[in-house]
């Protein structure tokens, strides 16, 4: 098969995914996690060199598993080589910034029924102190235990019971409303309620109820974690194809940026990550920023985010990337990189064509351009939360190690 060829493959099986979300469920259930393995967020990394957020993101989720009883038990338990970490992407998954994942959480289960795989995700969380940015107060552990007990089963009986929802054109939906789906999520996360509504208010009662739609409600940013896992469902659908040189998959662990190629299966080819750029909270600056972390770059890979800047200028702003002539212009940018459109993601600001998507490498190592990434900018230390918003660029020796490779593939 020629790149070319291969390339068109590559573009058909993006443009044609169909993820359907149709069950919350355990991560033991959805995706078989053992005893004693945690996911994170990014391409493979060891514990010694994870930064802060990561680490104690994990220290907290061997609390909540009650696989140990305090911090020092937890740093006890990593040391002695008790803990198995994975990257989320090599079990179908995905997870914003630190990118948690243990047995009993509940996660959403997608398929793409285009092509009948899977991708999993957790439920977001909401904002301030939470599990993805480090913190692992007795607060956090409660809202994890909610979510597990109470939330995620009434969550997936409600799915059940609707037969799945279809998010492709929900996300079209939501991109002419002004979600670019990474750092605007507003449209989606209600569109999403509103479809889950009647059989969530059949399946649920009393408080149990309340508090589950005052949570929904409450969070703007609900629906991220359910782009990623459409991104995933989406982008994995490319691994394997022989020669194509098209990107399946973008991910941050706080110290290596890791990108997957269409055409070199599951391998990664990373680099040293950027820190993110933009706009702080009152009280934080430049300084207070970790580097570059969490799963949801794949949003990405599909044409969303920072791909489709054009469609969100209120994200635009809200990353400190400018008003709506920079909106437009980074779109245009990052056309330079991509083979298509996405005739399902219209950005009307741009006479309704399609968002840029097929992200390829050779094209980003021959303009010189890297993926410009929308992304919530988290706290040095772990526990202090997002500290503001920004952009940040793809480094561009991940790309050219992967055009490297295929290379020496093809002899």
């Amino acid at each position: 098969m020629t790149v070319r060829a291969a390339n068109a493959e590559a573009l058909r099986r993006l443009l044609a995914a169909e993820p359907v979300l149709t069950d919350c469920v355990s991560a033991v259930e959805a995706i078989g996690l053992e005893p004693g393995v945690v996911l994170h967020a990014g391409p493979p990394i060891g514990w010694q060199v994870m930064c802060a957020p990561v680490q104690g993101a994990i220290v907290g989720a061997l609390r909540y598993e009650g696989w140990a009883s305090s911090e020092a038990d937890a740093l006890e338990l990593v040391a002695r080589g008790g803990v198995r970490l994975e990257p989320c992407h090599h079990r179908g998954a995905v997870g914003p910034m630190a990118g948690i994942i243990t047995r009993s959480m509940p996660v959403f289960v997608l398929e793409n029924r285009a092509f009948g795989n899977r991708a999993c995700a957790t439920i977001n969380e909401g904002l301030g102190r939470v599990l993805r940015f480090g913190a692992n107060d007795e607060t956090v552990l409660a809202r994890l235990a909610w979510l597990r007990d109470e939330a995620g089963p009434l969550l997936g009986k409600a799915l059940r019971r609707s037969g799945g929802i279809e998010l492709r054109t929900l996300m079209a939906q939501a991109l002419q409303m002004g979600d670019e789906m990474h750092q605007r999520n507003v449209a989606a996360s209600s569109l999403f309620v509103r479809a889950l509504l009647p059989s969530l208010v059949r399946e649920g009662t009393g408080a149990a109820l309340e508090r589950l739609t005052d949570f929904l409600a409450g969070n703007d940013q609900f629906f991220l974690n359910l782009a990623m896992a459409a991104a995933k469902a989406a982008t994995d659908s490319l691994l394997g194809i022989p020669g194509s040189t098209v990107v399946a998959a973008m991910a941050r662990n706080g110290a290596e940026f890791g990108i997957r190629v269409a055409g070199c299966g599951a391998r990664w080819f990373t680099a040293p990550v950027n820190t993110p750029e933009g706009f702080f909270f009152p009280g934080f600056g430049p300084t207070d920023a970790n580097p570059d972390l969490g799963d949801s770059a794949i949003v990405e890979t599909l044409g969303l985010g920072g791909m489709a800047m054009a469609a969100s200028p209120g994200a635009a702003r809200f990353v400190g990337a400018g008003g709506v002539a920079e909106a437009l212009r980074i779109t245009e940018e990052m056309r330079e990189i991509t083979l298509g459109e996405h005739p399902y993601f219209r950005i009307p600001a741009q006479g309704d064509r399609g968002a840029p998507v097929g992200i390829d490498v050779r094209r980003v190592v021959t303009t010189g351009i890297t993926p410009l990434i929308n992304t919530g900018i988290a706290g040095r230390k772990a526990g202090v939360g997002q500290v503001g918003a920004g952009v940040v660029r793809a480094p561009f020796g991940c790309f050219t190690a992967a055009l490297e490779a295929l290379a020496a593939d093809d002899g």
